[in-house]
């Protein structure tokens, strides 16, 4: 079927109450976690071919944390859909006042490339936990996922209301073509341009998750080992292709030389001394993001190469590197690296980090190592991010009543745990009266008595 016939299909299926009901939306989680638990050898194999994950790495940041996500969904599922009570006014009484999540009807889900089964999961799970029908659009740019997630998710979820459609930029601008109730998209600013401005033709709703330069804050207080342990984990975790890797260190000037070397033994450690033969690297996706990490290397603007900038483009392989004595107008500092390239900029005050952060574009998260407890309250009160993490990197993507979304140029909507059912949830206002009393007071004509009356009790 064309987009449009599946569009179309899954619409009927909603008009007629297909998904609605509490027990389908169960009965589709249920098997979504089904999906995970049984075929997660097969999707971890997938995740190899396209992105040269280990199998813990795709259990640790795509299968168990979707796991996870369906679970907590499932506990909570009947209380996020009870009618919320909300106080009536003495002039509008008797009446009764609610607000009432509903589904709003189909979405599109246009999933990325760098965590191809994390990022459709957990807002497929929402959607449906939310009752809607639901279109997937998974990468292209991650072939081996894509084909697997294509052939599975119709045998495991209701194929009336649930459907995949692969293809490439063509086939997505074909479905935002189309009109769709809500539109979730992770991936580039760039692209989150051209989907909110289709998504505007319907005057569709959009979740967009995007990304920018998450920075890290490292003030002098810091615990150096366990920051520096943290900021290359989170840094070089899925080679850097992750949307809140921390893009770039912002360092107190006292300590950046330890800090500095930290990192780079953090490195030395964690891939045995050679990450190019280390299980527990990846690859980056594909040529072209390989020679575009080239050029940023190649343009210069930093003092020296602690460790890494080793390229084989014919192994898609881009060497977890470390650069010192960055310039804040190089090309590694312009944009965001997504990538296994880590910039350290030497500071002179947690102040000073603060304007360079504030001076650029709104991340998706920001990174802050500091014991002293005031540093810390300063750098949460002064500056603005889709997410905070003081003293470690990603954890905060674990905790499913957390939010997790963007905030200008790095998004737009949230997610995770009940943020994820209310994107998908109109949520709708119920008010209701009994035929009696009818007081005719409320009704013209108004005299004095009633003019008096009506000013008094509004």
């Amino acid at each position: 079927m064309t987009p449009a016939e599946v569009v179309a299909s899954l619409r009927t299926a909603f008009d007629a109450g297909t998904t609605r009901p509490v027990r389908w939306r169960r009965e589709q989680l249920i098997n979504l976690k089904r999906l995970l638990e049984e075929q997660g050898e097969r999707l971890a194999r997938a995740l190899h071919t396209d992105l040269g994950k280990s199998a813990i790495e795709a259990y640790t940041t795509e299968l168990g944390i979707s796991t996870s996500e369906v679970e907590h969904i499932l506990k909570h599922l009947d209380e996020w859909l009870e009618p919320r009570r909300v106080k009536v006014p003495v002039s509008q009484k008797p009446g009764r006042a609610e607000v009432v999540p509903v589904p709003l009807g189909v979405a599109l889900i246009i999933s990325p490339w760098n965590y191809p089964v994390h990022l459709l999961a957990l807002p497929l799970a929402a959607a449906i936990a939310a009752g809607n029908a639901v279109v997937c659009k998974p990468s292209e740019l991650a072939p081996a996922t894509s084909s697997e997630l294509a052939a599975l998710l119709p045998q495991y979820l209701d194929t009336d209301a649930i459907a995949v459609i692969e293809g490439g930029p063509e086939v997505a601008q074909a479905l935002l073509a189309e009109r769709f109730d809500h539109i979730f998209f992770t991936g580039s600013t760039s692209i989150g341009r051209k989907v909110m401005a289709a998504a505007a033709e319907h005057l569709t709703p959009v979740t967009l998750e995007l990304g920018g330069k998450s920075p890290a804050i490292v003030d002098r207080s810091a615990h150096l080992p366990s920051a520096a342990r943290r900021i290359a984990l989170g840094r070089f975790m899925n080679a850097g292709q992750t949307c809140v890797a921390p893009d770039y260190v912002l360092v107190d000037q006292p300590v950046e030389d330890e800090l500095t070397a930290l990192i780079a033994d953090a490195v030395h450690d964690f891939y045995d001394g050679d990450p190019r033969t280390s299980g527990d690297f990846g690859r980056i996706v594909n040529e072209h993001h390989v020679a575009r990490l080239q050029r940023l290397l190649d343009a210069g603007g930093y003092e020296s190469v602690v460790t890494g900038a080793v390229v084989d483009v014919a192994d898609l392989y881009v060497a977890p590197t470390v650069l010192a004595g960055v310039s804040l107008d190089s090309e590694v500092m312009a944009d965001e690296i997504f990538g296994p390239i880590l910039p350290i900029v030497g500071v002179g005050s947690v102040d000073e980090a603060i304007a360079i952060v504030n001076a650029r574009p709104s991340p998706l998260a920001l990174y802050l190592f500091a014991d002293d407890d005031q540093v810390v309250e300063q750098v949460i009160e002064r500056t603005t991010s889709g997410g905070v993490c003081v003293n470690h990197t990603l954890f905060q993507l674990g905790v499913p009543d957390l939010p997790f979304g963007g905030v200008g140029p790095s998004g737009m909507g949230a997610y995770h745990g009940k943020a994820g059912f209310d994107a998908f949830s109109h949520h709708r206002s119920v008010f209701r009266k009994s035929s009696r009393p009818d007081p005719s007071i409320i009704y013209p004509p108004y005299g004095k008595w009633k003019k008096r009356v009506m000013r008094r009790a509004v």
